[in-house]
């Protein structure tokens, strides 16, 4: 039998989509008055890896990706998924979303998202919402799963979740504990 060990602070990451007349200062500024200052932010990029939001929030979407300085407890991950839909919501233009703003975080071993879809490779992890396990590192690099979203394997994308995840290392290691991967 396993000893039962509390999760240690993760890293809270956003993934913004939005139509290219909405405010990334806008969403930033929301999001940072909840969750604290943003330690990262990757480069914008045209999203056009899929045309899932083209109905609703049209062409040319802008994306990037953001990290936080304040670890959060995992465990928060399906309240920070509503407060982002909240936000989402909040910001509706005729009834079509501007943004779409999805909250996970990533540990050492792993980066999970939020989702309010349930599918065969996600676990409900409360209200309503589902974490689902996009990247895994593994031999000092992340990997995606079969299921991995096209922009989480872009070389960009891939190096910038690797300096956030080496900031966390670099943190656990210099930490009390020393309990790091």
């Amino acid at each position: 039998m396993g000893n039962i060990r509390l999760p240690e602070p993760v890293c809270l990451i956003c993934a913004v989509c939005r139509r290219p007349d909405f405010s990334i200062e806008t969403i930033e500024k929301r999001l940072q008055s909840r969750y604290g200052l943003i330690d990262a932010k990757s480069e914008p990029f045209i999203f056009e890896q899929t045309q899932y939001y083209t109905k609703e929030m049209g062409e040319n979407l802008q994306k990037h990706y953001l990290a936080f300085v304040d670890m959060i407890d995992p465990a928060a991950l399906a309240e920070i998924k509503c407060f982002t839909n909240a936000l989402e919501d909040e910001w509706r233009k005729n009834g079509d979303r501007v943004v779409n703003i999805d909250p996970g975080y990533i540990e050492l071993p792993k980066l999970i998202l939020a989702s309010s879809k349930n599918y065969a490779h996600r676990i409900y992890i409360g209200k309503g919402i589902y974490g689902d396990v996009q990247l895994v590192w593994r031999k000092g690099k992340f990997i995606g799963n079969p299921w991995t979203y096209p922009d989480y394997l872009q070389h960009s994308t891939l190096e910038f979740f690797t300096t956030v995840r080496n900031r966390l290392h670099q943190t656990r290691m210099e930490s009390s504990d020393g309990h790091h991967l």
